[in-house]
């Protein structure tokens, strides 16, 4: 089950990279939120995938009888998807203003802080 937990995170990951090496800033906020979304997966499988066996000590024992679902990554998961919550709506809200500021969501029409007169960097590759 772990191998496809890592495979669909694998594929988060690239779905990511694609859409933040975009130019219309929208892409580059879905792609923010589908790579918060991967890492919180990457964790989750990092504390293990195990079914109907909770993390819980027996009464009378010292430690876990046998494998068991590590609780600490679902903790870290819950505030994780806070922050990025918080953060996906402070890049929305700057991709907002951009957007009322300068008409458009192309970064490469942004450029409102170069000279004029200088000559345009290299845009290809």
């Amino acid at each position: 089950m772990e191998a496809w937990f890592a495979l669909l995170v694998g594929i988060f990951f690239t779905v990511a990279v694609y859409l933040m090496l975009s130019k219309f800033i929208i892409r580059v906020l879905l792609g923010v939120a589908v790579l918060g979304n991967a890492v919180n997966l990457l964790i989750f499988t990092g504390g293990r995938l195990t079914r109907d066996v909770p993390p819980v000590i027996a009464g009378g024992a010292d430690a876990l009888g046998g494998p068991a679902a590590n609780a600490l990554p679902q903790a870290l998961i819950l505030t994780a998807i806070v922050i990025s919550f918080s953060f996906f709506a402070f890049l929305l809200v700057l991709a907002w203003r951009a957007y009322e500021d300068l008409s458009t969501d192309n970064t490469d029409e942004m450029r409102v802080a170069e000279p004029m007169k200088e000559p345009m960097p290299p845009l290809g590759y």
